[in-house]
């Protein structure tokens, strides 16, 4: 699998990524977005630094300048672009993934994201053509510091928040940065765990959909007796949740408590959800009065159902939270503010799950399979009577339990979701399907 994801370019440096790169991608880039200016930030990462001169230097080249607004976290690039209505962005990451990989998300007017099939197509076919269009004017490098406009925007959705104990832990990614400055003007009482740069992730990796990575904040807000904890993950667009016993909160969990929340003070609205959530989602959206809508995975395509639905939220099982108010993107902080508003009102958090868990699930199973098509056309035979749908590789439903099996847009794998109404169940559903997948 290349470079060229279906969502954003990321591959481990140098082998697979470096300024040789990210300097064409710079040129690329400018000639597919025909644009005069590109807003670039840049996470923490080793290679940061010197891919962002490489590409910067590609950007101005092709005649475009380059709006350089530092070290910051991925929703602040999205912010900067459609707050201050530049034409297109880059950001410099590879959000979650282990300290060896970088990559570039992409975007153009109003932060709208720029995926495979909609351009990063385009720019790969010129990059390994080697074809840029002659520029004889060369850009210019303007920094641009954006964390107070930023800070100022999104505390806007805070709204009565107690002094909670919380437990923070940045994973030594880009939320050192911006929590402290967000917390700092709220009233809660903070415990950081992990914070500082360093784009080693010496402690653990920066990915809190990975219980293994939680196990230390879990401990802390035990010792600590605090409300909740709040984990970021490398570029902080990703946010997950433990609540006040120490327990792990599910994404989609946490999509069905802001979808509650939201749909309180604009009832009749569409929420988007990935289809590897609880069915639980949907029937808490109806229940509210507002109108679910299922979607495929992926941070890209969350982003334009919502702008193209018109929808007030979505949520996605990785922990994206996606917000009209926040020009249709992903913000960890609004989502975490927004639990904070919630359970500031007197709920427990593990008494909210308690009461929107509704049924067993399992966590996204990976396989690794020689092939992945032929994978899956197996599955489908063997569960042939089920009601099946192909939004995202293939979801087969039963009336007591359902799955959901697709080839990962990231990683050469099979990822596997089952869900069922008991946990017995769910035991004899993963324990068969793991069994004809491992065959």
């Amino acid at each position: 699998m290349g470079i060229y994801k279906s969502y954003d370019v990321r591959g481990v440096y140098p082998s697979e990524l470096n300024e040789e790169t990210a300097y064409k991608i710079g040129k690329a880039f400018v000639d597919f977005v025909k644009a005069k200016k590109v807003v670039v930030g840049r996470d923490m990462r080793l290679s940061s630094e010197t891919i962002f001169d490489a590409l910067a230097k590609g950007i101005t080249e092709q005649g475009a300048d380059v709006v350089d607004i530092g070290l910051c976290t991925s929703p602040m690039l999205s912010f900067a672009v459609a707050f201050y209505e530049e034409p297109s962005g880059i950001m410099i990451t590879a959000s979650h993934n282990p300290k060896e990989y970088n990559g570039f998300k992409m975007c153009g007017e109003n932060s709208e994201p720029i995926g495979y099939d909609d351009g990063i197509n385009v720019i790969e076919k010129n990059v390994k053509e080697g074809k840029f269009n002659a520029s004889k004017k060369k850009g210019k490098i303007v920094k641009k510091e954006i964390l107070k406009d930023y800070l100022k925007f999104v505390l806007k959705f805070a709204k009565g928040i107690k002094p909670l104990k919380v437990v923070i832990d940045a994973g030594n990614g880009m939320a050192s940065l911006d929590a402290p400055e967000f917390f700092s003007q709220l009233p809660c009482k903070t415990t950081k765990l992990f914070f500082g740069m360093d784009g080693s992730f010496p402690n653990h990796e920066a990915n809190p959909l990975k219980e293994e990575n939680l196990e230390e904040l879990k401990k802390k807000v035990v010792a600590e007796k605090a409300d909740l904890g709040i984990a970021f993950d490398g570029d902080a667009d990703r946010v997950g949740f433990v609540d006040d016993k120490g327990k792990a909160v599910p994404n989609d969990i946490v999509t069905a408590i802001i979808a509650n929340e939201l749909l309180k003070e604009k009832p009749n609205s569409k929420i988007v959800y990935d289809l590897r959530s609880t069915k639980a989602v949907k029937e808490i959206i109806e229940e509210n009065k507002g109108i679910p809508l299922i979607n495929r995975v992926g941070h890209v395509h969350l982003k334009k159902r919502l702008k193209t639905e018109n929808a007030i939220f979505g949520g996605e099982l990785s922990g994206h939270y996606f917000f009209k108010d926040f020009f249709n993107c992903d913000n960890a902080m609004i989502a975490a503010i927004i639990i904070l508003n919630i359970i500031s009102r007197g709920e427990k958090l593990s008494a909210l799950v308690k009461s929107m868990t509704r049924y067993a699930a399992s966590p996204e199973i990976n396989f690794e399979v020689h092939d992945k098509d032929k994978a899956i056309k197996k599955i489908e035979a063997e569960f042939k009577e089920g009601k099946k749908s192909y939004i995202d590789g293939v979801t087969i439903e039963f009336d007591d339990w359902w799955f959901n099996l697709r080839a990962s847009n990231t990683e050469p794998l099979l990822r596997l979701r089952i869900e069922a109404k008991n946990k017995k169940m769910l035991g004899e559903k993963t324990k068969l399907l793991e069994k004809l997948l491992k065959e």
